[in-house]
Order: C-alpha cells, then sequence, then structure tokens
C-alpha cells in the first residue's frame, strides 16, 4: 500500500534552499519559507498536496505584507480561525481529493503542489517577472492565488465574508511598493 502523504527528503523536511539553481532560485526568501511551512502543514494534516488554502495559512503567518493587506478587525480573526480548523472541521471534506478548479491551466511540474497551487505559483512568478524582479514575493503568490474562484483558499476567504477581489484591488493598488527586491517583502 502507497503511503497517502509523499515522503520528504531531509532538504524538504529542514525546508533549506537547495545548492543548485531550480525553480526555487525563483522565489524570495520570504516566498521560499512560506512554500515550506505549507508543505510542513500539509504533512501534518495529512494532505497529500499543498494546496491553496495551506499556501494562504502560511502566507498569513509569514508576510506582515500579505497580513496587512487584510486589514484589522473581525474578518481576519475569522478567516485564521477557518485555517487554524481546517483539519477537525472546515477542511476535512477536502481530504483525499485535489484541489483543481479546471478554470487555470496544470502545471505538470509542481512537486507536492495541487494543480491550482502549482499553477499559482507559476502565475506569482510570471508576476514578478512583468514587474521586472527576479523573484516572486509573498504578495505575488497571494495576488495569483486570489485569481481563481475556485481555490480552497478563495472558499475560506468568502466564509468568513472577506471578498477576494477587494483583497486583489487592495494588492494591485499597492503594486509599486513590491518593485525591486530592497523594499518589497
Amino acid at each position: 500500500m502507497q503511503p497517502r502523504i509523499p515522503r520528504q527528503s531531509a532538504q524538504e523536511q529542514d525546508c533549506r534552499r537547495p545548492d543548485t539553481p531550480t525553480d526555487d532560485a525563483r522565489l524570495s526568501d520570504e516566498l521560499a519559507a512560506v512554500v515550506c511551512g505549507a508543505r510542513r502543514r500539509a504533512v501534518r494534516d495529512g494532505d497529500r498536496q499543498i494546496d491553496s488554502a495551506h499556501l494562504l495559512h502560511s502566507l498569513l503567518e509569514h508576510d506582515p505584507d500579505v497580513y496587512d493587506v487584510f486589514g484589522d478587525g473581525p474578518q481576519i480573526a475569522r478567516l485564521l480561525g477557518y485555517l487554524v480548523q481546517r483539519t477537525i472541521g472546515y477542511g476535512l471534506r477536502w481530504q483525499g481529493s485535489v484541489e483543481d478548479s479546471g478554470a487555470v491551466p496544470v502545471m505538470a511540474d509542481g512537486e507536492g503542489l495541487s494543480p491550482l497551487a502549482a499553477s499559482a505559483m507559476e502565475h506569482a512568478r510570471r508576476r514578478a517577472a512583468g514587474r521586472g524582479d527576479t523573484q516572486a514575493r509573498c504578495i505575488d503568490l497571494l495576488a495569483a492565488i486570489l485569481l481563481d474562484p475556485q481555490a480552497r483558499a478563495v472558499e475560506v476567504l468568502d466564509r468568513a465574508g472577506i471578498d477576494a477581489n477587494t483583497v486583489r484591488a487592495r494588492i494591485d493598488g499597492r503594486r509599486d511598493e513590491y518593485v525591486g527586491g530592497d523594499t518589497a517583502r
């Protein structure tokens, strides 16, 4: 019988960046830490793949710019509550299923990522390149995740009373803040 969760290499377990150049080299250090945190969360939760909700939870934990784009108040507390209770309630229906709405093209090289999450990672890289940045940042990934209304992260946002389009508009309104690697997160 195959294990439900893919085995992690020692490198994946301690989440150090690879010594050889790969696609990870196109991620900021902060975004690499987010992916690592999402991977640990998926493994701990018993999920087969990292999905957009794992990424959203990790983004909120690791990057203050992402947290700030949601603002203060009861909605962010509700959002964090839904993300935390994923393994005991809200997210149980996702266990054993693959996150793929069909609205985005499936990326074949996203090892350990759901098809939707892999597409979001690639979109984040393209978004960064479009503004002349060599590395995708956390805010790029958040913007990419919010593009697909079928993403689990968007479903959690909706449940928490947060409109994904409003969040994307806030991100786009602050786009100039994320240009260049020195000041952006």
